[in-house]
């Protein structure tokens, strides 16, 4: 063991399982990267963030590594730590040692970055589907790696059955896990989409867009997507829109069943009134 090695006992005191590890520091030089890192970005705000409180208080949780070589270890989890701990300039930083091959690898770096509290959906869809494609897992399986039941595994996974812009979207936080289990509800992605981007035009609640996918499926067997109510609601919602572009004013687009309807334009004095039959004059 490397001088300034840190008691098994140690760690026990703080309730740190020691099972198959082997607790020690090591020089930030000996340890590389993970390749099988879940999590392709590291935000700087965030980084920063650590690094100024490993900076007051020390590195409080070791990094998990395996032995490569002689001089040489790899990050099984940990990395975010690992690198707040090299802006602050440390030389040597306290580590788990275990015995891990690649596929054990994986799993742990996988199964310890979905335990993170800041992961979003997406990321913990991709996270799942790695650990079941890669890992060999079950759905049932991973449940139990992850503390989750099988429904929520399912629900995740379906995320990714999505259109790349929803996914995106999601990812960014513009629009909610409700909204995307709403909308995976529809089968026909161009529908999805139609969906999508009437959530971000309107600000739609996830109430409204249930309300709007129930309303299908009642309708199933006649219109498999969505109803034709809804495509039409959206089409002369955008038609209402471009008048009210045109017109700089409020506009009310009416339309009836038998295919009639009223254009209904609001004026608030003789002024505006008299811009408006300008522009019908045109």
């Amino acid at each position: 063991m490397l001088d300034n090695s840190i008691s098994v006992n140690e760690f026990k005191e703080i309730g740190v399982a020691t099972s198959n590890a082997q607790i020690t520091t090591l020089p930030v030089d000996r340890i590389e990267a993970n390749p099988f890192q879940p999590r392709s970005e590291f935000k700087e705000e965030e980084l920063l963030n650590l690094a100024d409180s490993i900076r007051v208080h020390g590195l409080i949780q070791p990094i998990t590594v395996r032995k490569l070589s002689a001089d040489k270890y790899q990050i099984i989890s940990g990395e975010r730590r690992f690198r707040a701990a090299q802006l602050v300039g440390l030389t040597n930083v306290p580590v788990f040692i275990r015995l891990a091959n690649d596929q054990s690898m994986l799993e742990m770096a996988l199964v310890e970055n979905i335990q993170r509290e800041n992961l979003n959906a997406i990321e913990i869809a991709i996270s799942y589907k790695r650990l079941i494609d890669e890992c060999k897992l079950t759905q049932e399986d991973l449940g139990l790696r992850v503390g989750k039941d099988r429904t929520t595994v399912t629900n995740y996974l379906r995320l990714l059955k999505l259109p790349p812009q929803i996914q995106t979207a999601l990812r960014d936080e513009k629009i909610s896990m409700g909204h995307a289990r709403a909308i995976i509800s529809i089968s026909d992605p161009v529908m999805q989409l139609k969906i999508f981007n009437e959530i971000l035009e309107n600000d739609l609640s996830v109430r409204s867009v249930e309300d709007i996918v129930r309303g299908s499926s009642k309708n199933e067997k006649k219109q498999p997507s969505i109803s034709e109510k809804f495509i039409k609601g959206i089409e002369y919602k955008h038609i209402q829109k471009r008048l009210e572009d045109k017109f700089e004013t409020k506009i009310e687009v009416k339309h009836r069943k038998n295919g009639s309807g009223q254009i209904m334009f609001t004026y608030f004095s003789t002024d505006d009134l008299n811009r408006l039959l300008d522009i019908l004059d045109a």
